[in-house]
């Protein structure tokens, strides 16, 4: 049985204070658990309308009604089941070969579908700056459907990360960059992803030393940008093809 105490935390944390607070983070559907459950993260609580095939200790296991879920889930349309996973301590691991950074991307889904680029591609780090959204945010743990197990998120600064890389190609995506498909693109570096209205912010640029951009083949050439998810898959497309 779940209470009413339980529902008032878990729709807490679809807020990041709450999540900080209480360093817990929900998920949502049986693939996504599942592949969560895998990994090192630590399951506090999982809740269920059903019987799933997911190997947990049955002790932490609640059974729900559809109505409980409802008033629980943070999607549109619930899932059949919901857990609670501690957040885990940032990873403390060297940031090495070709990294991602993002500079204040803000909607969760571009965040999701980023990660799971970055886990298909073999990305291992993704840095972000404190502006761009929580990774722990529902709807981009829904998004990464598992792949926040395989890729290490950390926030910083970026001034003071890319200032510490100046040594290493840093490349920036820039409409007036030059054709990534003329470059010899190396097998490690730093790839700068912007938000997705504003670009990457000028304290950002004035630090990347290789300008590249994805070429308009439109007849019309009136396509103003791409989504930055879209940009991101394409980049580290071109940059995976010579491994």
């Amino acid at each position: 049985m779940v209470t009413k105490n339980q529902i008032k935390l878990i729709k807490s944390l679809q807020q990041k204070k709450y999540r900080k607070q209480h360093q817990l983070f929900l998920a949502e559907g049986v693939k996504v658990i599942q592949e969560l459950v895998n990994s090192n993260l630590k399951l506090q609580q999982l809740f269920c309308t059903e019987a799933i095939d997911v190997a947990v200790d049955p002790a932490v296991v609640v059974r729900i009604t559809e109505s409980e879920l409802e008033k629980m889930t943070a999607l549109n349309t619930a899932n059949n089941c919901l857990a609670l996973f501690e957040i885990p301590q940032p990873d403390q691991s060297a940031i090495e070969g070709l990294v991602v950074v993002l500079d204040e991307v803000r909607d969760p889904g571009n965040m999701g579908t980023i990660i799971r680029l970055c886990d298909w591609f073999g990305i291992r780090h993704l840095v972000c700056s404190p502006q761009t959204v929580d990774v722990y945010n529902p709807k981009v743990i829904q998004a990464t459907m598992g792949s926040i197990t395989r890729v290490s998120v950390v926030y910083q600064e970026l001034e003071h990360f890319l200032e510490q890389a100046a040594a290493q190609p840093i490349f920036g995506t820039f409409m007036d960059g030059d054709s990534i498909y003329k470059q010899d693109l190396p097998a490690s570096g730093i790839i700068v992803m912007g938000n997705e209205a504003n670009g990457i912010s000028q304290s950002v640029e004035a630090l990347v030393n290789k300008r590249i951009a994805i070429p308009r083949f439109g007849d019309l050439q009136q396509t103003e940008s791409l989504n930055v998810a879209m940009a991101t898959a394409i980049v580290l497309s071109e940059f995976s093809r010579n491994k």
